[in-house]
């Protein structure tokens, strides 16, 4: 994408691939991806690397749960990614491919990769730790976002105690040379935003329910016999 590409340029590129209305609670976390998108695209030394695409993917994901039309979700994602010069099938595939890569291992093969700057390690994994080591490597809050799900990965799953989830991933990110406080700080906020539109989610979609429950009634009201 060129350098003369603005913020206003990405959104009409954004707008021209997604025309449709994006509901008002889903808005803000668009506009935000956006921007950041945007912004990294121009940023001398970023590389989409896998762990990124991770973050990435975990976070639009995540913070798009309940997203009406549900078939819509994936053409939001394509929209953003393709506005700012990313590919959302690339994107994706790196994200599956970290997963895949690490899915028969444990921290402590990590940590033992990080140690010999990835050499033997699964490829995806490894580009991810070489890159990591370049002294023009750009830090992204996505990265954070991408080692909390690669931990997860290796623990098994969801059902992982957040503040431990953290700090396992704080530990193997100052391995690979990331600031603890940078990723204390964007870990911490990814977590506290989830739980805050998990709860937003959750609301609505109680309304929409409570809603469709007082047309029924009064849709049933109406249709019964006077006598």
């Amino acid at each position: 994408m060129g350098d003369c590409q603005t913020v206003a340029d990405s959104k009409r590129r954004f707008f021209a691939a997604y025309p449709r209305v994006i509901p008002g609670l889903y808005r803000r976390l668009v506009d935000e991806l956006l921007v950041e998108l945007h912004l990294l695209s121009h940023q001398q030394g970023f590389e989409p690397d896998a762990l990124f695409s991770l973050g990435l993917t975990q976070v639009f994901d995540s913070f798009t749960k309940g997203f009406q039309p549900e078939e819509q979700r994936e053409n939001l994602f394509q929209a953003l990614c393709s506005a700012t010069g990313l590919s959302n099938e690339g994107l994706r595939q790196q994200a599956a491919a970290l997963k895949a890569g690490i899915s028969a291992h444990d921290e402590q093969e990590i940590s033992n990769w990080l140690a010999s700057r990835g050499e033997g390690a699964p490829e995806p994994l490894k580009l991810v730790l070489q890159g990591a080591n370049r002294s023009d490597f750009h830090y992204s809050r996505l990265h954070a976002v991408g080692l909390m799900a690669l931990i997860q990965e290796l623990s098994g799953g969801d059902d992982q105690e957040p503040e431990a989830l953290r700090k396992r991933a704080t530990s193997v990110g100052e391995q690979m040379g990331l600031q603890q406080e940078k990723l204390d700080k964007d870990m911490g906020l990814y977590a506290s935003n989830l739980e805050k539109m998990a709860q937003a989610v959750e609301m609505m979609e109680e309304t929409v329910a409570a809603v469709k429950r007082r047309r029924e009634r009064q849709s049933s009201s109406s249709e019964s016999p006077v006598t």
